[in-house]
């Protein structure tokens, strides 16, 4: 995507210079509410994107746009591209912070929808426009995002709290340098993209010191713009930068085929992601090519992954009953009997209310869910006897994700037939 940055900074209104953000962390990724062109939509927080990009918008009609021509759009993915519209002079605002003249890229496939894999409304994308001018400070533990001025005032409050590490910002996104403790420390330069819930990725084929390790296995690593990114997943010994190490994370290792479509800066061997920042609590300064940081209560959490081989979405909603008790007055002191003479017992009746179906998105070959007979489309209906409607979809994947080899007692619908199937979480990293 080539776009011509001559846009309005985010500014604050008359009075204000810091505004605090309501957020949501799910799967150690940031959603945040703006509203466009006077609509409230919920974004995904990206420092690994430069443009703003909407998508998921049919139940949202509402949304104007002006200026807008048709493109096409390319980005991670197997995908060559996806169709789009590409609109200016849009207004974004967010609660005493506004930015006029926004140009906003607009995905028109429906097959790209982050709601169904993230569980909540998901709307569209934002990155450099909302980190470029002022100070945005991340706290993933207690979910709070803070934007202030970036004045030395507030700089000089940071730097009392948090670690500065030097990072650059090349073509509008933020890198900094890291080591990777494979067969040899091999020195890595990465991006730092808060939009990918891993911990981090290397790419192949970029550096002889650079291999994915004997021990691994081939893995959906997720969707960009361009469809379904597939790739492998291993342990490396040790991952370091400045000050901070980390012993045996997990690293995902994208194929060359979705990759393609990315534009590269010199040098650049992959990515550092959610699963790593959401240790700290982090502040972004772009303006001086600064990453301020501080350790959380998450800073020691091993690595794990999901080792049912199972990717679920969101499937639609379905209404479910629910008995509610009823609460009567008596009219009488002592017991009450019905017109049959016999004790009245306590009456119930039922509320019915809106619950999320789901279903399995994606098998891992070979993995335990594959080797069990699951099979994709099958929507799940019970897990390990809890109705899956009980669950949020960050629960499920967090239970999959185990530490412990835990048995799943999977129910599932398939084919108008209800269906049971067991299988455990093994590690084979």
């Amino acid at each position: 995507m080539n776009s011509v940055f001559a846009q309005d900074d985010f500014v604050f209104d008359k009075g204000v210079d810091k505004i605090n953000v309501p957020i949501k962390v799910i799967n150690n990724l940031i959603f945040m509410p703006i509203e466009v062109n006077g609509v409230e939509l919920n974004f995904l927080l990206d420092t690994g994107v430069e443009e703003i990009v909407l998508f998921s918008l049919e139940d949202n009609p509402n949304v104007k746009f002006y200026n807008s021509e048709k493109i096409n759009l390319r980005g991670l993915g197997s995908k060559e591209s996806v169709e789009g519209l590409k609109t200016t002079n849009n207004i974004l605002s967010i609660q005493g912070l506004k930015a006029m003249n926004q140009l906003v890229y607009v995905i028109l496939d429906e097959s790209f929808n982050l709601s169904s894999q993230i569980g909540i409304p998901v709307n569209g994308i934002i990155g450099y426009q909302f980190f470029k001018d002022n100070l945005v400070s991340i706290n993933y533990a207690k979910k709070k995002l803070v934007v202030s001025k970036n004045n030395e005032a507030n700089i000089n409050k940071i730097r009392k709290k948090y670690n500065e590490i030097p990072i650059t910002v090349e073509k509008h996104k933020p890198y900094l340098l890291a080591n990777v403790f494979m067969d040899k420390e091999v020195s890595v330069k990465l991006l730092i993209d808060n939009g990918n819930s891993d911990s981090f990725w290397l790419f192949q084929n970029l550096s002889e010191d650079v291999k994915v390790p004997s021990k691994n296995f081939d893995d959906f690593l997720g969707k960009g713009f361009s469809g379904d990114i597939e790739g492998k997943r291993a342990r490396v010994s040790k991952f370091a930068f400045d000050k901070y190490s980390f012993d045996n994370p997990i690293v995902a290792f994208p194929d060359s085929a979705s990759v393609r479509s990315v534009r590269m800066v010199q040098n650049r061997m992959g990515s550092i992601g959610g699963g790593i920042l959401k240790r700290f609590s982090v502040v972004f300064d772009y303006k001086n090519e600064k990453l301020y940081l501080k350790k959380n209560s998450d800073f020691g959490e091993p690595f794990t992954y999901n080792k049912s081989g199972l990717e679920i979405q969101h499937h639609g909603l379905q209404w479910v009953p629910e008995t509610v008790k009823l609460e009567t007055v008596p009219i009488s002191v002592g017991t009450t009997y019905n017109s049959a003479g016999e004790k009245a017992k306590d009456n119930f009746k039922y509320k019915f209310s809106l619950k999320p179906i789901y279903e399995i998105s994606n098998i891992r070959k070979n993995s335990p869910a594959d080797l069990c007979g699951l099979e994709v489309g099958d929507v799940v209906v019970s897990i390990n006897k809890t109705p899956v409607y009980n669950y949020s979809l960050e629960k499920i994947n967090e239970m999959f994700k185990s530490e412990e080899e835990k048995w799943i007692n999977l129910e599932i619908e398939r084919n108008g037939q209800v269906m049971g199937f067991r299988f455990q979480l093994l590690d084979i990293l």
